[in-house]
């Protein structure tokens, strides 16, 4: 292979060059992780602005107070609910307010305030409701000195759990939702997740990863079936004129979308896929004319880690001969120049053998060992 032949007549050249390599470090790529732990090869998340009191700036933002011209009634003719005061008000008999757009799994912030003048008691005192997908509800009620059935009270997963605790705030007072919404996941037939609700009622955790058990209802229990992957928010009319604004929704993946890193959703198959697409882009990046050949190595050894493909294999046995006749070749005096890469490259293969890459009797550790310790390294 002629960029073996490039490589063994520059070894020598590469004595006390430092690796540009950190090393390997945290369990490496298995059958149901693409990347390794603490992997910097593993894409970086994309950078927002998140601040103070604002949506962050990859929300959609739904309603600013401003416009109702992305809602509409439950049958998409124009609601009937009014703008007023900078928030979205709810006429009695105007039916169900909706998004235009359909969403499904999201981040979702909500701001609502029952009337300041209280009437009624119970259910009848400041009902309303948030309904993900159309299917789920969150109750909104004044549940402000108003016992109610406590899976029916604000914050409520409505019909199925109560909520942790009562965070509701005075007749009138602004009060916040943020929302972590999860649809269910089927596959065929079969339901392999039911779907989840987490949710901050004015900041405090009042439902927590609540797996659901069924579409929302009254009185009676209705099992989830499968609707559209996408649907709309919606806002329930109850009769009472509750306010809603600074309503914005940020789309978020399932897990089961994950098929590369862990999760209920991993796929071996999809793994193996990208720990070979990744092997290939690393060794791509590699200068196999560089003069730095123990950074050769290391990178190879960073790329088998990915993917033992034969032609990996093939050049990371000629580097570890090479490496090893150089180390043979010098006297004990010269060779403590090379503590940094010896054990640079010794740890490397450690966390290989480790994880199973390599066997444990590898030749090229046995053989870098052997110099560590004579020479009492740590």
């Amino acid at each position: 292979m002629k960029q073996i032949k490039m490589i063994a007549a520059a070894m020598v050249a590469g004595t006390s060059a430092a690796t540009a390599l950190a090393g390997l470090y945290g369990d490496t790529p298995d059958a149901r992780h693409a990347w390794a732990v603490h992997d910097n090869n593993r894409p970086q998340p994309p950078i927002i602005q998140a601040e103070p009191d604002k949506p962050p700036s990859d929300a959609i933002v739904l309603f600013d107070g401003t416009s109702l011209d992305q809602w509409c009634a439950d049958k998409g003719e124009p609601t009937k609910w009014v703008l007023k005061d900078g928030a979205m008000e709810c006429v009695r008999g105007s039916g169900y307010i909706r998004t235009k757009q359909s969403f499904g799994d999201c981040q979702l912030h909500v701001e609502w305030a029952t009337p300041t003048k209280v009437e009624g008691g119970g259910q009848g005192r400041g009902n309303s409701g948030v309904f993900l997908m159309g299917q789920h509800e969150v109750q909104v009620l004044d549940n402000y000195d108003n016992p109610t059935y406590p899976d029916g009270q604000a914050a409520s997963v409505y019909a199925e759990n109560p909520p942790l605790v009562n965070a509701c705030r005075k007749p009138g007072e602004w009060q916040t939702y943020d929302i972590i919404f999860h649809q269910p996941v089927w596959e065929g037939d079969v339901m392999k997740f039911p779907g989840s609700v987490t949710v901050l009622h004015n900041g405090v955790l009042v439902q927590d990863h609540w797996e659901l058990e069924g579409l929302s209802t009254h009185c009676t229990r209705r099992p989830i079936t499968k609707y559209a992957d996408k649907g709309p928010l919606k806002f329930q009319d109850h009769g009472n004129p509750v306010r809603f604004r600074n309503v914005w929704i940020r789309e978020i993946p399932s897990r089961y979308v994950n098929t590369t890193h862990g999760g209920p959703g991993v796929k071996e198959a999809d793994v193996m896929a990208l720990r070979k697409e990744t092997a290939a882009k690393l060794f791509a990046d590699i200068d196999l004319k560089s003069d730095n050949k123990v950074d050769i190595l290391r990178r190879m050894l960073e790329v088998i880690s990915y993917d033992k493909d034969a032609k990996y294999m093939q050049l990371l046995e000629e580097l570890g001969t090479m490496q090893m006749a150089k180390v043979a070749g010098y006297d004990k005096t010269k060779i403590a120049d090379l503590k940094g890469e010896i054990m640079g490259i010794r740890n490397d293969l450690n966390v290989l053998i480790r994880n199973k890459v390599l066997p444990d009797d590898n030749k090229m550790r046995a053989e870098l060992q052997k110099v560590i310790d004579e020479h009492k390294w740590k």
